[in-house]
């Protein structure tokens, strides 16, 4: 999309001053550090990186922000679109729209492999500088053919640190994802965890099961419509540490506590998450901004 900073940072200071009062650890010297909308020069490269099959490289500088492709934050290296168990390119497919006059980032699953685990997201790779705070915040729309549906899930957006293994791998490893469920009887709901592994959360927020400790409120599901999502971590392998995401400048989830386990730095950050378990899917991604700390209201 097409902006200028000032305009943005305007925008951003009026959301933050209705976050509420548990958007803590605010930083005065917190620094941008990436921002796109995907416009001017950023193109999704067609040429196969060697070793990197499975990788579709988003290059090139949008000249409205200044920042170029890929995302090098946090001493990343080889961000790009993973592609994977894409049926030898034919399940998965990516492209930059222009959807009046403003360029998105579109992400499509048409099927999924059977007793695969069929995805497409943005991977912030070779992380060296990971035991830091970080506040992410774009533009999404997702589709709605999960709505109505029962027991179905969406991941959004995590993060794993090193050493997060499968259950009953004996990892010593921490994930943060951020889901879209449906119940029993089919209502959406935003979901944020921490977990050991898939099958161990630690910490768990869902906007059906409001709780004091969550500072969580009831936020309609967005389908078919644009949204904005905030995500925000204080890091900290001790009580200190603070998470939230927030949809539409309202708190879906928050958790005071450890944002890793066992020290643990993060390895990689799974960024505009493209799965679940229901099929076809659809998403458009603008205005990403990643600060290196929650900015002050």
């Amino acid at each position: 999309m097409k902006y200028t900073l000032p305009i943005l940072n305007a925008l951003l200071i009026l959301l933050l001053n209705s976050c509420g009062s548990s958007s803590t650890n605010t930083n005065a010297n917190a620094k941008l550090l990436f921002a796109s909308g995907f416009e001017d020069d950023v193109y999704i490269d067609p040429v196969v990186v060697e070793y990197s099959e499975g990788y579709d490289f988003i290059r090139g500088t949008d000249k409205t922000t200044g920042f170029s492709w890929p995302i090098s934050i946090l001493g990343a290296s080889e961000s790009a679109l993973h592609r994977v168990d894409d049926d030898n390119n034919q399940a998965l497919f990516s492209e930059i729209q222009t959807i009046d006059d403003n360029k998105v980032l579109y992400n499509e699953e048409r099927y999924r492999e059977t007793n695969k685990s069929t995805q497409l997201t943005y991977e912030i790779l070779n992380i060296t500088q990971s035991k830091s705070d970080l506040y992410v915040r774009y533009r999404m729309k997702i589709d709605s053919n999960m709505l109505g549906t029962i027991n179905k899930w969406r991941a959004l957006f995590e993060y794993k640190t090193k050493d997060y293994k499968d259950p009953g791998a004996g990892g010593t490893g921490y994930r943060l994802i951020a889901f879209i469920y449906t119940d029993k009887n089919g209502t959406p709901s935003w979901h944020l965890q921490g977990d050991e592994d898939s099958k161990t959360p630690i910490w768990e927020c869902d906007t059906l099961a409001l709780t004091k400790k969550c500072n969580n409120e009831f936020v309609p599901v967005i389908m078919d419509d644009w949204f904005l999502t905030e995500y925000y971590w204080h890091w900290s392998n001790g009580s200190d540490g603070y998470m939230v995401w927030k949809i539409n400048g309202k708190i879906v989830g928050e958790n005071h506590g450890p944002t890793t386990r066992n020290d643990n730095p993060i390895d990689f950050i799974l960024f505009t998450q493209l799965y679940g378990n229901v099929t076809p899917k659809y998403q458009w991604i603008d205005d990403i901004e990643i600060w290196d700390g929650l900015p002050p209201k």
